[in-house]
């Protein structure tokens, strides 16, 4: 596995803190780890004419 290293708002990992106590997620980075899976997911399922779409990326 490869390490990356990146700037999130503290409002957002304060709310993946929270799923991980929640048990949601062992730990933060498999909780991250899950978005981005999910975030490939959804573009490989996008439409062809969605696909300059980026709707994963509004905050």
């Amino acid at each position: 596995m490869e390490r990356v290293t990146l700037r999130i708002p503290k409002q957002q990992i304060d709310e993946v803190e929270q799923l991980v106590d929640a048990g949601e997620f062992p730990n933060r980075s498999e909780a991250i780890r899950s978005a981005v899976r999910e975030m490939i997911n959804e573009q490989r399922e996008a439409p062809k004419e969605q696909s300059g779409k980026r709707n994963w990326a509004k905050v």
